[in-house]
């Protein structure tokens, strides 16, 4: 099964992928200690460390999806602010959009590529070439809001540069290299540490790529709908 896809560009036209490859990377801060607090972030959540860094995780293209709602099975699951990259027709232009890959925390601690198969990968409804920003995507600001209750305030959950994560020219080379760098395939970035302090297991999330030169910017935001407890 696969999904198609559909984003607004600056100069007003579109371009629409068909999902036949979705992966999510993780644990792909540039600098040790932001990796080093994601894992003890999840560490606290019972997930053990990775034995390999960065990680790559396949899943299945059609959790790729562009929606205001979420479903969840059970209250220990949340969103992780990300970029995304979109290989459409021609390769050698990919999109850059923003992404949240919502996880199932309880399901984690049981196997990481498990849980994120267990929900969706989130994706703006606009994107940017990557080419347009390449010059400057070091300085794009990745942010991250959490609501709790219906009417609840926003609170900042999540806040870094993309200097804080590896670059998407790091990840077109891995595509490159396993073949994958081909129409259709849509990478998430991994993501950027928590706010101490903020529950992060909220009713929505909202997140947000700033750039500061060009003072445009790219978001998402959606509910988080509890399904009913299952009978039997």
């Amino acid at each position: 099964m696969t999904t198609t896809l559909e984003f607004a560009l600056p100069d007003g036209s579109t371009r629409t992928v068909k999902v036949t490859r979705l992966l999510n990377a993780g644990y792909t801060g540039r600098a040790q200690d932001e990796v080093a607090a994601h894992v003890a972030e999840l560490a606290e959540l019972g997930v053990p460390a990775p034995s390999v860094i960065p990680a790559l995780y396949p899943v299945a293209p059609y959790l790729a999806a562009q929606v205001d709602v979420v479903p969840a099975q059970h209250a220990r699951t949340s969103g992780e602010a990300e970029w995304a990259l979109v290989v459409g027709d021609d390769p050698a232009d990919p999109l850059l959009t923003v992404a949240c890959d919502h996880t199932d925390r309880a399901l984690e601690v049981h196997g990481v590529a498990w849980s994120k198969n267990a929900s969706l990968d989130v994706l703006g409804a606009g994107a940017w070439r990557l080419a347009e920003i390449a010059d400057h995507l070091d300085a794009i600001r990745l942010k991250a809001w959490v609501r709790h209750g219906s009417n609840g305030a926003e609170q900042l959950v999540q806040d870094a540069a993309l200097a804080a994560l590896l670059p998407p020219t790091y990840w077109l080379d891995v595509l490159s290299e396993r073949g994958w760098l081909v129409p259709g395939t849509v990478l998430l970035s991994g993501t950027v540490a928590m706010i101490p302090g903020v529950d992060q297991f909220a009713d929505g999330w909202r997140v947000e790529l700033h750039d500061p030169v060009t003072e445009r910017s790219l978001s998402l935001g959606y509910a988080v709908d509890r399904l009913p407890e299952p009978i039997g």
